[in-house]
């Protein structure tokens, strides 16, 4: 959720309403249980591995992991439930921030020699939204094909010449569920949002994780998308990925879904499966979650691998709107035993969303889970680390509009070593937020429980 989406909220009012009368989250427990007797399977860049090379490879895992059983039931549980196989044979890069992420794109974007590939939720016109359109019109030129899709809310406000200009340039641009229905190329679907953030570069690379195209990322990122948040000279806080190898072919097809999904107009033809080799030792799902899916995957994935932690489940989040199977599977691991931490902003772009959250801090803390807020930047991260071995970065917050509303896009890292640099990530966060003491939150003023009861009432549409 963003200022903007809430900006625009009254405009869609009665549509939102209307959306979410009918979606439900799945039945978690009855899921789980279905899928619990299938065996580990792999894929490598040729495809998938005999019976007993899987067998190998988890062997494998766990020995170097310390024989934890979350491996081998999550990854069972992962196969059954998304569809999507668990790729070998990545070199993922953990990115930090704007300034981080921008370089490695701008680097992947200038080698490209087929095409690019890039969907976002939000493309701003401001600095570094120009400096992507420049790179991506000179890449076009030079016979690189490029085709963008953006969403119609998240890009609200940027001007539709900056996109004609894209187009004028050669550049196919696609609008994702466009706000007015006469523009509209296949059902109108006002509530259902493209909240991905994903870039294929040639078939070969790609990045995935929460930032958008926009200034409030970039060189401390004091910029801001509302006068609220202007006021506030806190960087943006955001994590992202690169990833090279076989399971970039995954990310892809989600890219070419979303385009058919919207009837885009065929793309141009290029090598957009290319044959991939192996380039790392990194174990990888592409996760990619829509409406159209009979649950939200991704949040099937989640509560599943929260329910299979026995030592550590450590999130770090933007946007806490926790539905009751959530907080179940949160206080439930707490209650066995399990090292529960949430780092959560100290501050959000979204008033709503904050106290939403913070409405679910007395009943967390009593059940042993141990939250931290984010102080010194807006947080905006989407990553989890369960148990040292199992990562996951993305695009998904904790909240009913990304698990019901929302396209999303995330992937799963299996392995120690990968895990420790997200461990080493999330004590750098940790390090910088406060914790929440149980009684001094009891002790809260009064108009902190006013805001929250408020927008807990809200909290589905958040």
């Amino acid at each position: 959720m963003t200022t903007l989406a809430l900006k625009f909220a009254p405009v869609t009012a009665l549509c939102l309403l209307a959306a979410v009368g009918c979606a439900t989250l799945p039945d978690t427990d009855a899921l789980i249980e279905r899928h619990t007797a299938q065996a580990a399977r792999f894929e490598n860049a040729r495809g998938p591995l005999f019976a007993q090379k899987n067998a190998a490879i988890l062997a494998e895992l766990k020995r170097r992991s310390g024989d934890i059983d979350i491996l081998e039931k999550q990854i069972a549980l992962e196969q059954a439930i998304v569809g999507s196989p668990l790729v070998l044979g990545n070199k993922v890069n953990l990115l930090q921030d704007g300034a981080a992420t921008y370089a490695a794109m701008f680097a992947a974007i200038r080698g490209a020699r087929d095409h690019v590939n890039l969907e976002s939720y939000i493309f701003d016109d401001d600095e570094i939204g120009r400096q992507f359109a420049d790179l991506l019109l000179e890449q076009q030129a030079r016979g690189v094909q490029v085709n963008v899709i953006y969403d119609s809310v998240g890009a609200f406000n940027t001007p539709k010449a900056f996109f004609e200009r894209l187009r004028t340039g050669g550049i196919a641009v696609l609008e994702f569920n466009p706000v007015n229905p006469l523009a509209a190329t296949s059902a109108w679907l006002i509530n259902n949002r493209d909240h991905r953030k994903l870039l294929v570069v040639d078939g070969r690379t790609a990045f995935v994780g929460g930032i958008n195209i926009s200034g409030v990322y970039s060189s401390g990122s004091i910029a801001r998308r509302s006068r609220k948040a202007a006021a506030s000279p806190a960087a943006w806080r955001d994590t992202h990925l690169q990833i090279d190898g076989p399971v970039v072919g995954e990310l892809q097809k989600l890219f070419m879904q979303t385009w058919a999904k919207q009837r885009g107009k065929p793309l141009a033809p290029k090598d957009y499966l290319p044959a991939l080799t192996p380039q790392g030792h990194d174990i990888v799902r592409a996760i990619g979650s829509t409406p159209d899916d009979p649950y939200s995957l991704i949040y099937l994935t989640l509560i599943s691998a929260i329910g299979n932690a026995e030592r550590e489940v450590h999130l770090t989040h933007a946007y806490f709107v926790p539905d009751p199977q959530l907080l179940s599977a949160l206080s439930e691991a707490a209650g066995r035993g399990v090292d529960v931490k949430l780092i959560l902003p100290g501050h959000s772009d979204s008033a709503t969303t904050f106290h939403a959250g913070r409405s679910h801090y007395a009943d967390l803390l009593e059940a042993g889970v141990r939250i931290y807020e984010r102080r010194g930047a807006l947080l905006h991260s989407k990553t989890a680390v369960i148990d040292g071995v199992w990562s996951c970065v993305g695009s998904t917050n904790l909240d009913w509009r990304s698990f019901l509303d929302n396209d999303e896009v995330n992937a799963v890292i299996l392995g120690r070593e990968f895990a420790g640099q997200m461990q080493a990530m999330f004590a750098g966060d940790l390090a910088a937020s406060e914790a929440i003491d149980a009684e001094r939150w009891e002790r809260r003023p009064l108009s902190f429980r006013l805001k929250e009861w408020l927008a807990r009432l809200v909290s589905r549409l958040l």
